[in-house]
Order: C-alpha cells, then sequence, then structure tokens
C-alpha cells in the first residue's frame, strides 16, 4: 500500500485549485498529523480549505504526532510533526 505523509501546503494548494484528488489517485492513505488537520480548520485557512477538512475523506488518517525533535523547533507545527511521523515510522 502507498502511503503519504503530508504536510498542509500540499492539501492547501491542492484544494485551492480542485485537484485534491490527485492524492487519492497516486496514494491508498494519506497521513497528516493532528498539527496539519488543525491548520486545515483553522479560521485563517481559505474556506474551500476548511470545508473539504471537515469532510474526513476515508483515504485521509488524522493521527496524533510524536514529541517533536528540538532539531525541528525551527519548523512551523505542522511541518515539524509531519516530519516527526515518517521518523517514527522508520
Amino acid at each position: 500500500m502507498m502511503v503519504v505523509v503530508a504536510d498542509t501546503s500540499p492539501i492547501n494548494y491542492l484544494v485551492l485549485i480542485g485537484k485534491i484528488a490527485l492524492l487519492d489517485q497516486l496514494y491508498q492513505r494519506v497521513v497528516i498529523p493532528d498539527e496539519v488537520f488543525s491548520e486545515l480548520i483553522d479560521e485563517g485557512a481559505p474556506p474551500e480549505v476548511r470545508e473539504w477538512a471537515m469532510q474526513h475523506n476515508i483515504w485521509i488518517e488524522i493521527r496524533k504526532s510524536p514529541g517533536l525533535d528540538a532539531a525541528l523547533m525551527d519548523l512551523d507545527a505542522g511541518e515539524a510533526s509531519a516530519i516527526a511521523l515518517v521518523i517514527v515510522k522508520k
């Protein structure tokens, strides 16, 4: 099974250009940390992104992110938690 861990930006922009279905076509499952989900539904996110995120597509899996490594602290929460999920998987 092909799985990808995503940050907020790719999902945000794919929704905005109407191409979010590409992720479902390319991967059986897209994993996002809960911080990324929070960013997608934040009041500052575009309305179409918030609406899409609230639909809970079956190919999106929201996971609690592990503790963050000090080396990731310069990144925003979504980026750091996505990287932390990948590191834990190895």
